[in-house]
């Protein structure tokens, strides 16, 4: 499935006896997004070092790769995973709204608009989350992942891939196609909670879900704010 996190987890985890359930991680999201709001709001208001910004990133990703493979461990882990992106995305936010006033909040209400817009498409049935879709996703989302890291691992050595990071018309259908690519996640993950529920797993896998969703959530707005961020620069 698209989202690994979510997938490894349900595929993996067997039935217990206290099954989770969708108010449940209804609930465990909203936790979770008030803890990453307010660490989001210390990091804008205090501005971290780049530093600071680098140690929480990694430290995120690590929380997130122990939470894949140890899904009984999120209801500890999963607060921590939002807490350090929310002192991420604070941090890179601050960055790019002083470059561009305005931009931090424009993002989190598309951020928002995008997941209630999804949610509501996908609970109507208006989309269907096909297997076959699932997998276009998942394919993606992985063609997304190596270009990523091809470009990361480019820079080290003071190469930039073209379009990618440029404000141009390309650079900006670039960021267009890879926010759309990060939306379509947040159907992937509808479907494998409302599956993790209908198949009645462990309690706490709504903690579990509840981290996987917001995963996507922070992907989409740091994709956003990329977007955003070329549409300004192009049009000064």
């Amino acid at each position: 499935m698209s989202n690994p996190f979510l997938t490894r987890g349900l595929d993996e985890v067997s039935t217990g006896d206290r099954p989770m359930t969708l108010n449940g991680t209804i609930n465990r999201t909203g936790v979770l997004l008030v803890i990453c709001l307010c660490a989001g709001d210390y990091a804008w208001t205090h501005g971290l070092s780049g530093g600071a910004i680098l140690g929480a990133l990694l430290g995120g990703f690590i929380v997130a790769m122990i939470g894949t493979f140890k899904a009984e461990w999120t209801p500890v882990l999963a607060p921590v995973y939002a807490l350090l992106e929310g002192l991420v995305l604070g941090g890179i936010a601050l960055f790019y709204n002083i470059k561009y006033p305005g931009i931090a909040l424009n993002a989190g209400l598309l951020t928002a608009a995008v997941l209630f817009v999804l949610l509501g498409l996908y609970a109507s049935r208006i989309v269907k989350v096909t297997d076959g879709l699932v997998t276009g996703i998942f394919a993606a989302t992985a063609a997304v992942a190596v270009v990523y890291l091809v470009d990361m691992g480019l820079r080290m050595f003071g190469v930039n891939m073209p379009y990618i990071h440029q404000a141009g018309w390309i650079g900006i259908g670039i960021s267009l196609v890879t926010t759309g690519i990060a939306a379509a996640n947040l159907l992937v993950d509808f479907r494998m909670i409302e599956d993790g529920v209908r198949a009645e797993k462990p309690k706490y896998m709504e903690w579990y879900c509840a981290m996987g969703l917001l995963i996507t959530l922070v992907w989409l707005y740091l994709e956003l704010l990329r977007l955003l961020s070329k549409i300004s620069g192009s049009n000064k």
